[in-house]
Order: C-alpha cells, then sequence, then structure tokens
C-alpha cells in the first residue's frame, strides 16, 4: 500500500492555525486555575475593588494575569479573524480586516497590560 503525502505550506495561515491549537491547551489549565480561585474560593461576589488591590499586590498574580490576558486575548482575536475571513471575499477587503483586528488587540492589550502591571492604583 502507498502512503500518501502532503506538502503543508508555512505561510501565515497556517502558522495561525497551530498557534490556535497551542493556545488552546496552554489556556485550559489558566481557565481552570482561575474559574477555582475567583468562582469556587473565593466567590464572585467577594470580588471588589479590595480584592483586586489585594491579590495585585503579589507579582504572582499579576504575572498570571497578564498571562492570562495576553493568551486569551490572542487566541479570541484569532479565532474572531478566522470567522470573519469566512464572511470577506475580497482579498483587499480581508487585508484591512485584519490589520484593524490588529491594531484592536494592540490597543486593548497594552490598555490590559499597563492596568495590571501598574497595578492601576485602586483606593
Amino acid at each position: 500500500m502507498a502512503t500518501r503525502t502532503v506538502k503543508v505550506p508555512r505561510n501565515y495561515e497556517m502558522i495561525a492555525w497551530l498557534w490556535m491549537r497551542y493556545l488552546g491547551i496552554l489556556i485550559i489549565p489558566l481557565v481552570a486555575i482561575h474559574v477555582t480561585i475567583k468562582d469556587v474560593l473565593v466567590g464572585v461576589h467577594q470580588i471588589d475593588l479590595q480584592y483586586v488591590k489585594s491579590i495585585w499586590d503579589s507579582i504572582g498574580w499579576r504575572i498570571f494575569d497578564l498571562t492570562f490576558l495576553v493568551l486569551v486575548l490572542t487566541h479570541g482575536m484569532n479565532g474572531l479573524r478566522q470567522v470573519l475571513i469566512d464572511f470577506i471575499h475580497g482579498e483587499s477587503a480581508r487585508r484591512v480586516m485584519t490589520w484593524i483586528l490588529l491594531l484592536i488587540w494592540l490597543a486593548v492589550l497594552i490598555w490590559g497590560a499597563w492596568a495590571i502591571v501598574s497595578g492601576v492604583r485602586i483606593m
């Protein structure tokens, strides 16, 4: 029996497809930790600005939240890009949409990272 080999191109779309899978695997334990601590142990009704201030006093929680932000935001924006590619058929429109999503991703990432890293002087 002959085996069939397929040459997979190493282009942007292939790399984006692979990263979606890798990020998904990395996000699963982060979500499990987040949900367990915030929803089960602490309880969503107990989370207020004072709680956020107290956990952000720890560099470990800032690193966790920053990692969570980067992975989830990147995964979500790439997923949105994939969905929009199905609906946008012109190549130039796809390129414009990709650049717009990149700028939105960058703006939200900078804004969120600034809030986490600087600790946004709460209270």
